[in-house]
């Protein structure tokens, strides 16, 4: 399917992914066209090694030492795009850089290497909507647009990679399993924010949203709410009964989908602190109460 130029859902380490040839322009608008996604919003490409990467992106001492270290794994950095590059410029949003990164995940790498190309892939689901983590999630966001899921399971990360821009600062442009902090201690420096434009993805102010309204740092459950609770503030559902953020981080999107689907008009979910991964959950925590 990929080869014929199709687009197919497949999990990743993070969650699924919507993958189609990242060479293929056509391809790659059939990927904009099952999200509805905006077209000034990039997509990672995904690589199964170093090599394919340095075949798409420009590669600095910074770059090689963060692929060194977190590669295969949940980092996608943000590098200039090799001017001989076959990527196509909806991959990009015309930007000059290319959003790219190297999956550790046995489904993704066996796609990618049979399929012979990098893959674009954004989230398996409708845009601005709840992140799929189960091949089922796929299923209800995007019946009938695609044609194929593989299913391998509920993917073991359940949040989508961090982002930073390498250089020539290291900028965190989305929190992600991988922390600032982490990448601050390998590179000897401090990590930077994201500026005003958009220059990767899951950078809008609304992403990630149930159909419902959405309440944060809630300790009670107010009428007509579904509470999500971690730790000692207990609800209908938990993101981790034992306060722990890995596994939290794991739940997140799964809880938020059995939320919408509940008889409850709005969603409440308990406080998380920022530290560690903690700042990627809020984030996205965030973004689906933003009501753009």
């Amino acid at each position: 399917m990929i080869r014929a130029g199709g687009c197919a859902a497949v999990p990743t380490e993070t969650v699924y992914g919507l993958a189609a040839d990242a060479t293929d322009s056509q391809a790659v608008a059939g990927i904009y066209a099952a999200k509805g996604r905006p077209s000034f919003n990039p997509l990672i490409v995904h690589v199964p090694d170093l090599a394919a990467a340095e075949a798409i992106a420009v590669f600095d001492d910074t770059a090689r030492a963060l692929a060194a270290r977190f590669w295969p794994g949940p980092l996608t950095m943000v590098l200039p795009l090799r001017s001989d590059a076959a990527i196509a410029s909806l991959v990009t949003a015309g930007l000059a850089t290319v959003a790219i990164r190297m999956p550790d995940h046995r489904a993704m790498q066996a796609l990618l290497r049979a399929s012979g190309v990098p893959l674009a892939a954004p989230s398996a689901n409708a845009s601005g909507s709840i992140s799929p983590t189960r091949a089922d999630h796929v299923a209800k966001s995007l019946n009938g647009r695609i044609p194929l899921i593989l299913d391998d399971g509920p993917t073991p990360g359940g949040i989508e990679s961090t982002i930073v821009a390498p250089s020539p600062a290291p900028r965190l442009l989305r929190p992600g399993p991988i922390t600032a902090e982490e990448i601050a201690i390998l590179l000897g420096q401090p990590v930077g924010g994201a500026g005003a434009g958009i220059e990767a993805p899951g950078q809008l102010s609304s992403h990630y949203a149930p159909g419902k309204p959405v309440r944060l740092n809630a300790t009670a459950a107010q009428q007509g709410e579904w509470l999500i609770g971690f730790g000692d503030v207990t609800g209908d559902d938990t993101l981790s009964a034992g306060g722990d953020p890995v596994e939290a981080a794991a739940n997140l999107f799964d809880a938020l989908h059995r939320a919408d689907a509940g008889q409850a008009t709005r969603i409440a979910v308990a406080p998380i602190s920022e530290t560690g991964i903690g700042a990627a959950i809020n984030d996205r925590l965030r973004r689906a109460a933003h009501r753009g």
